[in-house]
């Protein structure tokens, strides 16, 4: 053959090889060729099993039909190339519901099925045991199923099976049975997260080829030689034990057969002795080490220093009761050290020395905060530069904030809150996306340095001037919080903002009007500009912020009437506009403030990504005697309405007793008038009412002694008559705020003084009566001296015509 010629037929069969090799990998399993179709037999079995599918959102089993008759090309369905018979059924992580069809028996080839992340379960919710009858089993993942049964004995006889695992597949207490030691070939065992519990665990011994277990959440606590049993398992490579009630971690182990373990997790079992005395740390094949939450106390032992295979240790909420002076230079392969909240003190500065100081820094995560850490911030770190993420928060460092950290290319969160830091913040690393140096002694001005951060955090600082106009170029920011410094000036304007959703800049010295930067913000959930200088009117394109769900405006000299629209911002739940000087009335149609009503069930994306975040620990909603700071966690719930210290006039619109879910309301201190709206006992959820200093008349609505919540109510100072509605919750807050109906002088019945008697029992006819009597006085008195004048008339007119 001609050597150009054999070139390129070898071309041709590399290009053919490459084409198949990427083909075969390209495509699932269920879409290759095969050589032989389904079995009719088989077929129908999977279609009596769709026929007990209730609920197939996704449509996986759409293309289970007759009319498709190879079901080896069914979704979720993999065959043998050769015999046809069914070998796989894959249906995981896709929202089916209904019963799992004992159908399945005719599959008698099965090795590998996959249910979990479904909402399938067996007759009644119980486990189908039908399920322990497949000889050749090598795979089973059940999880997330929950389970109202026992854990059936009969799984000991899937003798093939390699792989179990039933996460989170018990809703309802089970015992873990004992048989599962027959199951001599299995590899990986995931029970974790379950109602299981179970005394004796030897049969573990008799797992000779187990990798993988997991039996996180399984009550351990009567089992104290737990260790021993685990130990005669030397294939074990990954062992989870967490939040297992294990009594000790510091047995004595004559022979630690452990030699292949590379992850131990024991997080969240309280130990509550020295850490030096546990029994894992000559284990040096470990990689991954979970000791949150176990309560270890003292120095770490050197050993750590030798465990140069370590890339993980988490060692956080230990009570602060451990100390580090471990040397970790030699910890090449270390990507995450997390020592939160365990260590009792230590330097700053010592400790950064001691990390890891290889050629090649793989440490990647560092988190040392609330562990009581002094000294000074180093300003040279640079066997750190691989960090990707940075928290010293809530320590007691001092100094200023590095320069050098421009050079940490890498780094993309840094958290340096509620320090000591001083100076001002410099140039950050442009690749940042996450900065939090709240609570610090930071001044100066603001600088950017870092286009795409997404979570700028500098609250409770010293920094003055304006914020500059490249404020405007951080087109990825999410968050933006700024409260409690020296800023001043007006907002700059900026043409959009696309992804800002969280604006904070209350307690400064900004100044001018309604910043018109906000209407551009499409996005915004969360806006509070409280106690600044801001003046002028509230815009009508306030009510287009569609996405507004938190809206604090007080403390500013804002004016005019409150727009009518503002109704139109269906998902408010906090809506605070006190000490301003609005006018007007307060607008009609409240009743489209649906997220201020108990049927609004929707918790958004956002508020899943905020509640770990501490800044949204600044939030507070404002009533007449209490100041409620509220949590992440408890962000949702905020559902506040506070329009005190105005001009408003008119009256309260009946519609506001349609905010069912409602839990603050204060109206204080501006000029309403009218009555109390009769239905506001239809605010069930209600705490606080605060309707005090006003002008409003008539009774007090009897509904009012409905709200089986409410803990502060003032109704002081205002014109209200009548007598005062009885009722155990009323009662309770009277004795909690005994001023509550001053200022009211026609009110009357307990637990005043003042006893409604028939005469005054009903305002209204009283007055009448009384204006009834004074006038029947006046014509007394009138006639009275009526006649004594016309009869001194009469004498002086005799007197003077007498003759003489």
């Amino acid at each position: 053959m001609h050597p150009s010629a054999a070139k390129f037929l070898l071309l041709l069969v590399a290009a053919a090889s490459s084409f198949l090799l990427v083909a075969s990998h390209g495509l699932p399993p269920r879409q290759l060729k095969r050589n032989a179709s389904c079995l009719p037999h088989e077929r129908d079995a999977l279609l009596a099993f769709k026929e007990n599918i209730t609920s197939d959102p996704e449509g996986i089993l759409s293309s289970w039909r007759r009319g498709r008759k190879d079901c080896c090309r069914w979704m979720g369905v993999i065959c043998s190339s050769q015999t046809g018979h069914v070998l796989e059924l894959d249906l995981s992580d896709r929202n089916l519901a209904g019963q799992i069809s004992p159908s399945l028996l005719s599959l008698e080839h099965l090795e590998h099925l996959d249910l979990g992340g479904t909402y399938l379960s067996g007759h009644d919710g119980h486990f189908p045991e039908f399920l322990c009858s497949f000889k050749n089993l090598r795979y089973l993942n059940l999880s997330l199923l929950s389970f109202a049964s026992r854990l059936p004995a009969q799984l000991g006889n899937l003798s093939t099976l390699e792989y179990l695992d039933l996460t989170d597949a018990y809703s309802l207490p089970s015992e873990v049975p004992p048989q599962l030691g027959n199951l001599s070939n299995l590899r990986h065992l995931d029970l974790a997260h379950n109602y299981l519990y179970t005394t004796d665990i030897s049969w573990l011994v008799r797992l000779h080829q187990l990798e993988y277990l997991e039996m996180a959440g399984i009550n351990l606590s009567t089992i104290d030689n737990w260790l021993h049993a685990v130990n005669m398992i030397p294939s074990l490579k990954s062992l989870s034990l967490s939040n297992c009630s294990l009594p000790r971690a510091n047995q004595w182990l004559t022979h630690i057969n452990l030699t292949k373990l590379e992850m131990l997790d024991l997080s969240m079992n309280y130990f509550g002795h020295p850490i030096a005395s546990s029994w894992f740390w000559n284990i040096t094949s470990i990689q991954h080490l979970g000791l949150s939450s176990t309560y270890l106390y003292g120095p770490f032992p050197d050993a750590l220093g030798r465990m140069t295979s370590l890339y993980y240790l988490g060692f956080t909420k230990n009570g602060n009761s451990a100390t580090m002076a471990v040397d970790l230079k030699n910890l090449c392969e270390l990507r995450t050290l997390e020592l939160d909240g365990s260590l009792s003190s230590g330097n700053i500065t010592e400790f950064i020395e001691k990390l890891p100081q290889c050629s090649t820094s793989k440490l990647g995560w560092l988190s040392l905060k609330d562990n009581n850490m002094t000294g000074i911030m180093p300003q040279v770190m640079g066997h750190l530069t691989s960090l990707t993420a940075l928290s010293l928060s809530n320590n007691s460092i001092s100094g200023s904030i590095s320069p050098g950290l421009q050079n940490f290319t890498s780094l993309e969160e840094l958290y340096l809150s509620s320090n000591y830091l001083s100076g001002q913040i410099p140039l950050l690393p442009r690749g940042l996306k996450m900065l939090d140096v709240s609570v610090n002694f930071l001044s100066g001005h603001l600088h950017f340095g870092a286009p795409n951060i997404e979570v700028l955090i500098l609250s409770s600082n010293k920094i003055t001037g304006p914020i500059p106009e490249k404020f405007c170029e951080l087109q990825y920011l999410h968050v933006l919080d700024l409260s409690n410094n020296y800023f001043a000036g007006e907002l700059p304007v900026c043409s959009s903002m696309p992804y800002l959703h969280c604006l904070l800049l209350s307690y400064n010295k900004f100044s001018g009007k309604f910043p018109s930067l906000i209407q551009r913000l499409s996005n915004l959930t969360l806006l509070d500009l409280s106690w600044n200088n801001f003046y002028g009117t509230l815009p009508i394109w306030i009510g287009h912020l569609a996405e507004l769900r938190f809206l604090d405006l007080s403390h500013n000299m804002l004016h005019g009437s409150i727009p009518a629209n503002i109704t139109h911002l269906r998902r408010l739940q906090l809506l605070n506009l006190s000490f301003n000087n609005i006018s007007g009335s307060i607008p009609q149609s409240l009743s489209k403030l649906m997220a201020m009503t108990i049927i609004y069930q929707d918790q958004p994306d956002w508020y899943v990504g905020w509640v770990n975040n501490e800044f949204l620990d600044i939030l507070s909603a404002v009533t007449k005697h209490l100041q409620h700071k509220y949590a992440a966690q408890s962000i949702f719930y905020i559902v506040d309405i506070d329009l005190s210290v105005n001009h408003l006039i008119g009256g309260i619109p009946d519609e506001i007793a349609s905010l069912d879910g409602l839990k603050y309301l204060n109206l204080s201190r501006n000029c309403l008038r009218g009555n109390i709206p009769k239905n506001i006992g239809a605010m069930e959820l209600v705490e606080s009412v605060d309707f005090s200093w006003n002008s409003l008349s008539g009774e007090i609505p009897a509904s009012l002694s409905n709200l089986t919540f409410l803990s502060v109510l003032d109704l002081s100072y205002n014109n209200l008559s009548g007598r005062i509605p009885s009722g155990r919750q009323l009662e309770t807050v009277y004795d909690n705020n005994p001023t509550m109906y001053d200022g009211n002088n026609n009110l009357c019945g307990p637990p005043l003084q003042r006893n409604c008697s028939s005469g005054n029992s009903d305002p209204k006819h009283g007055n009448e009566k009384a204006s009834g009597e004074n006038s029947e006085s006046l014509f007394f008195y009138l006639g009275l001296v009526s006649g004594f004048a016309v009869g001194l008339l009469g004498v002086l007119c005799s007197v003077l015509f007498k003759k003489p």
